[in-house]
């Protein structure tokens, strides 16, 4: 699914759907879009007008432990099957350096031990700022109750039955006081799961965690490389076979979305990290769980710029351009989540390209680290 972003919440608030004209669902941010919809036809304002909280030291961790070293090399980047979206293409020649990246999504273990260590308090535990997110929205678009203007995240909802795909409030709710540590809001916690990947986690977020430990987003050219695993031109981490054939190869939404879920792969939410078979370069979830930040900006035209060449190390455009959502500038997500599935979305193929604004988190939103060789 798409990255739901804070525009997409504010209309699931005022009781807004989206369609484009042809019916088909156009979600913005990681609500796991429709594999043949337009981008993005909400407008997502920023929540707060800020970044990451400059006061974050490192925390002085050197190692490369938990992590893998990625060789340098080349590879074609972009869609490589019929699921591709138009932003996927052209398919590119990209060459990257070696790096060392996390072998798993960060956990909530690990990101407990940044916040002990700084007293971090992340986007989704921040009341929003109203004259901020204003600057965002169409001229003229009315203000939530203040009651609505609360420290919340959006948490996925499984309904009893098929509903309207345009109507995302069907499946996502608003719920205060959920964040990292109440995955669910209140009531929920993250007690026994400090091998779950950390979720409701911003972009912002997630630069400050990489400023404590020393690391880094990977770029979206990075990330692509590392989780094909060495595989040359195939559709996901482990090759060509469909998601649900075979044995269970990723945490995926098996069955109808948003109502009924095999759990053939076992978890009806996210699963622990390591639960399933790693990639070539062992690496594990790069495909489904959760989605993952990239430090790019998202520009739906970007790839058009590296036809042709090859490209060394890309760090993505110099700015954010989403021509359905011309508001709100936007980072890169990868990887799919628990909410994928090939009848709704596609969000597990390597070239999948996904974005939304960076202080947006949500249930199933993390990110995974990587570290330049010293």
């Amino acid at each position: 699914m798409k990255q739901v972003h804070f525009g997409l919440i504010y209309l699931i608030l005022l009781g807004v759907s989206c369609k484009n004209n042809d019916n088909t669902d156009s979600s913005t941010g990681i609500l796991d879009q429709p594999k043949d919809s337009a981008h993005a036809c909400m407008q997502v304002p920023q929540r707060f007008g800020m970044s990451a909280d400059s006061s974050i030291a490192f925390g002085g961790d050197t190692s490369y432990r938990n992590m893998v070293l990625i060789p340098a090399g080349s590879f074609d980047m972009g869609g490589d099957n019929d699921q591709a979206d138009k932003d996927e293409y052209p398919k590119h020649k990209v060459t990257v350096d070696s790096f060392y990246m996390d072998i798993t999504e960060v956990t909530n273990a690990q990101f407990a031990a940044f916040v002990k260590a700084t007293g971090y308090i992340t986007t989704a535990e921040r009341k929003p700022n109203w004259e901020e997110i204003k600057k965002t929205l169409p001229p003229g678009t009315p203000k939530p109750a203040d009651s609505l203007l609360v420290a919340a995240s959006l948490v996925f909802k499984q309904t009893n039955g098929p509903v309207n795909l345009n109507d995302y409030s069907q499946w996502w709710s608003w719920v205060e006081g959920a964040n990292w540590r109440k995955p669910q809001g209140p009531g929920s916690s993250i007690k026994g799961k400090d091998d779950f990947p950390v979720v409701h986690v911003s972009w912002d977020d997630a630069m400050a965690y990489c400023k404590w430990a020393g690391k880094r987003l990977p770029t979206e050219a990075e990330w692509e490389y590392a989780a094909r695993g060495g595989r040359i031109n195939q559709i996901y981490p482990w090759g060509n076979q469909a998601v649900n054939q075979g044995v269970p190869k990723t945490n995926s939404w098996e069955g109808n979305f948003p109502y009924y879920n095999e759990q053939k792969d076992g978890f009806l939410k996210y699963a622990p990290v390591m639960s399933f078979t790693c990639n070539g370069f062992g690496l594990f979830d790069m495909a489904g769980n959760v989605w993952e930040w990239c430090s790019d900006w998202y520009h739906a035209e970007y790839y058009k710029t590296l036809a042709n060449k090859n490209s060394v190390n890309p760090k993505g455009p110099e700015k954010s351009f989403d021509s359905q959502d011309p508001y709100t500038p936007k980072r890169v997500l990868r990887g799919g989540s628990f909410l994928c599935n090939d009848a709704y979305c596609s969000g597990y193929r390597v070239a999948r390209r996904m974005k939304s604004s960076p202080d947006t988190g949500l249930e199933h939103t993390g990110f995974r680290c990587v570290k330049d060789i010293r």
